[in-house]
């Protein structure tokens, strides 16, 4: 199997099924998987959130996820991985973020999935957007924001209403 046959990243500007995404890591070789799923809560720092918005920068983010998979197959030794990150309007409860490993074993699984969801939150170009109860809006960890660059044909502010 190549190495890239093994991994599988993807943007969606749509609702995840978390089921049918188990299909991109199933292989008949392993007994052993894992997944993370990342949730949209209710709370931020004491605040009541009342939804999130993510915009992301597609073509680098495929290629850092594609990165970032792969270095996961060959630290791990998993024979598959695969994640996926919404985009876009999520309510509460949503799924923003989706990882699946598989290996023959669960251990591999279990350690390549926790690194990939903590990659993939530090390397990914991705921005998320929360809007709180109050009617403010502030970009969550978006350095360039926070010094006053901007993402493409579009600027970020913190606190709006």
């Amino acid at each position: 199997m190549a190495m890239t046959d093994s991994v599988n990243f993807l943007l969606s500007t749509v609702n995840l099924d978390t089921s049918a995404l188990q299909t991109l890591v199933r292989d008949p070789h392993c007994g052993g998987f894992a997944s993370f799923e990342g949730w949209v809560r209710d709370h931020q720092e004491g605040r009541e959130v009342l939804r999130l918005e993510y915009e992301a920068y597609p073509a680098l983010c495929a290629k850092e996820g594609i990165r970032i998979l792969m270095q996961a197959v060959e630290k791990f030794g998993v024979r598959k991985a695969a994640a996926v990150h919404r985009t876009g309007p999520l309510e509460i409860g949503g799924v923003a973020v989706w990882v699946g490993v598989t290996s023959a074993h669960r251990r591999e699984c279990l350690e390549a999935c926790e690194w990939i969801i903590d990659e993939i939150k530090v390397s990914l170009p991705v921005w998320k957007k929360e809007f709180f109860a109050d009617g403010t809006h502030e970009w969550v960890r978006c350095d360039a924001c926070a010094r006053g660059h901007d993402h493409g044909d579009h600027a970020h502010s913190h606190h709006q209403a």
